[in-house]
């Protein structure tokens, strides 16, 4: 463990480096090393998650005015999946930092272990959080995390219904519906609520002043409730 180096990497100093030894200590070692003194990194994870989310969610509504609360639902979502900070924990050299068992180690070695990594980062944050303040912690978001917005939205640009279409016609050899559960308002101002049913399981729902906005806006909830577990 190189706590300068990755210090370095991430151009930020800790003042306690005992809050970055726990952040860097997996559940996994802890079981194989019950001398080692500090705790598992989970509970700094769990308040690194919140973290991430606040800044993330703050940034995205302050510099994306124009889009609708389910794209900016769809960007958030991919950029805190496993998959995206576990590329991000390659990026600052986490993986090489970060204490796991030799099991977990080798996974990790094998280009494996995403869900450690991102775990990491999570812990990373909350560790930040509580040496440096939102301050820190916002700073290392936006200098890796937000940087990757970008190409997020690239490779958003295809439409979220034709997404869920061809993912549901590939897995089921069918096509997703959409039905009006809930229609409100006046004839000149209504409102839809429309349902996205995969078969005749619902899937998610959306709502807009037309049955197609209200279509789009259920299919880009699951779109970004499919990126959030990494399946898209």
């Amino acid at each position: 463990m190189d706590l300068k180096k990755l210090q370095s990497r991430i151009n930020l100093q800790f003042e306690s480096e005992d809050l970055l030894k726990e952040a860097l200590t997996h559940r996994s070692y802890v079981n194989e090393n019950p001398s080692w003194p500090f705790k598992n990194n989970e509970r700094l994870e769990f308040l690194g998650d919140a973290v991430l989310e606040l800044v993330i969610t703050e940034e995205l509504f302050k510099h994306l005015p124009k889009k609708e609360e389910g794209e900016l639902t769809m960007h958030r979502a991919a950029l805190v999946n496993a998959k995206m900070l576990g590329k991000i924990a390659r990026n600052i050299g986490l993986d090489e930092e970060v204490l796991v068992s030799k099991g977990e180690t080798k996974e990790i070695l094998n280009g494996n272990g995403e869900t450690i990594l991102a775990d990491g980062i999570e812990a990373l944050i909350g560790a930040l959080y509580l040496d440096g303040g939102y301050d820190a912690a916002q700073k290392f978001i936006r200098t890796f995390i937000l940087q990757e917005l970008d190409s997020v939205i690239k490779a958003g640009v295809k439409d979220a219904k034709s997404l869920i279409q061809e993912m549901v016609q590939s897995e089921h050899g069918f096509t997703p519906t959409y039905r009006v559960i809930e229609e409100s308002g006046p004839a000149h101002q209504k409102v839809f609520k429309v349902g996205l049913y995969v078969g005749e399981e619902l899937r998610s729902s959306g709502t807009g002043n037309s049955k197609q906005n209200a279509e789009l806006v259920a299919a880009e909830k699951l779109v970004s409730k499919l990126k959030a577990k990494s399946i898209i």
